[in-house]
């Protein structure tokens, strides 16, 4: 049973920079070999520990993640925390390189032929961020609040061609920004976890310069806004059917390709960092009393042949007959940092939403695997890019998602 007792929190944090020393052989989602780092990639740890029950959370400005378990088990043996307790997630930047091996019966972009090498270095530094952070443990106290960006817009457009990839400001969009602040009991920052649904992709495929991209972007203005005292994590959330406003490639106006958009980039991140400062100042109610509980869950989806083309779209597909789906959940208190391993579409996280007990419910996406696209049932009966490139059947996981997370915040 989960033992509900609060005890003292203690809070630590910790960054390493993982921009690659040799670029040979590492691209961008899209295939394109990088020739050059235009701001420098980094993992950022959040360790919690309150006596009875450690938990950690590690984002890394990457595009995704194959099956984080092995990974987990090392921190596990090396480090102490267990690995159901720990929620590793991507930023899902397409202008990075990706980690892992692609799981059998997923959509997703296989790296370069230099990913494997990359890989066991991101993996030696998961280990290493996780435990500066617990290293770093300190007493602490937290405090949750909300604002808004409007920087993200729902990508799923209807044209005379049928549904494409656009912008549609009419459909389904989560424009909250959650901020969750720790602090010293005296008031001192030591780390800010933000989530936000938007796609990582002002830069599209034609630039050739390693970059956080907007994720990145608001990191970095967070943590310069605190001169370097505080370490900000980008956590994604349901994004799945999200783009930023504004890109400077053609895919939202149709318009061609326009010269490198690291000022727009730099914008849209500082406006989502903005927003982060503004709300975290604002958070008057901290605790350093807490009841921290942490578990994983993995439930087994009917899987099925994605209708679109994916080997136009560049992705290794193998069929299988079903795939897992890791549900992750840090419980502080009432916070409930909630963890799925695909690319959950607004929907859901909506359902998620009304269904939680918990008010400050926070659904961070790609975490621990990435199974491709994951939307409510009712998507499939529209042929959006999500709904195409699924490797899910309908009817499944939706509802394993939300009942599966609900169950475990209830429990």
């Amino acid at each position: 049973m989960m033992n509900a007792t609060r005890r003292p929190l203690r809070a630590g944090a910790a960054k390493v920079d993982i921009t690659p020393a040799d670029l040979t052989g590492l691209t961008n989602l899209w295939k394109r070999p990088f020739e050059g780092v235009h701001d420098p990639i980094f993992l950022r740890a959040l360790v919690v520990d309150n006596g009875i029950n450690t938990a950690a959370i590690v984002a890394a400005d990457l595009v995704e993640f194959g099956d984080t378990s092995s990974v987990r088990d090392r921190i596990a043996k090396a480090v102490g925390i267990p690995a159901n307790h720990i929620i590793i997630t991507a930023s899902h930047d397409h202008n990075a390189p990706r980690v892992g091996v692609v799981t059998l019966g997923a959509t997703a972009h296989e790296g370069g032929p230099a990913t494997a090498a990359y890989t066991e270095m991101v993996y030696d530094q998961i280990i290493e961020v996780v435990r500066q952070a617990k290293a770093a443990l300190q007493p602490a106290r937290v405090g949750i609040g909300t604002g808004t960006a409007d920087v993200n817009v729902n990508r799923d457009e209807y044209t005379k061609e049928g549904w494409k990839i656009g912008f549609n400001p009419e459909g389904s969009s989560e424009k909250t920004v959650w901020v969750c602040k720790f602090e010293t009991i005296s008031g001192e920052p030591i780390a800010i976890l933000m989530n936000y649904a938007v796609h990582s992709v002002v830069l599209g495929p034609e630039n050739r310069l390693l970059t956080g991209d907007l994720a990145g972007a608001a990191e970095r203005f967070v943590e310069q806004y605190y001169q370097d005292k505080i370490v900000a994590l980008w956590t994604l959330g349901p994004a799945g059917d999200q783009n930023p406003k504004y890109m400077d490639w053609d895919t939202t106006f149709g318009k061609g390709d326009r010269e490198p958009g690291y000022p727009l980039m730099d914008a849209l991140g500082q406006i989502v960092g903005e927003e982060v400062v503004r709300v975290a100042s604002q958070i008057e109610h901290m605790t350093s009393e807490t009841r921290i509980e942490a578990d994983e869950r993995v439930v087994s989806c009917p899987a099925r042949i994605p209708t679109r083309d994916l080997q136009r779209e560049g992705l290794k597909f193998q069929r299988v007959d079903s795939l897992n789906i890791h549900l992750g959940l840090v419980l502080i208190n009432h916070i409930a940092l909630t963890a799925v391993s695909g690319e959950v579409a607004t929907r859901i996280y909506h359902h998620l939403k009304k269904d939680s007990p918990f008010a400050n419910t926070i659904l961070i996406t790609l975490a621990n695997d990435r199974v491709g696209y994951i939307v409510d049932d009712a998507s499939y009966d529209i042929p959006t890019f999500e709904s195409t490139n699924t490797p899910l059947q309908r009817g499944y996981a939706e509802t394993a998602i939300v009942h599966g997370l609900v169950e475990m915040i209830s429990q």
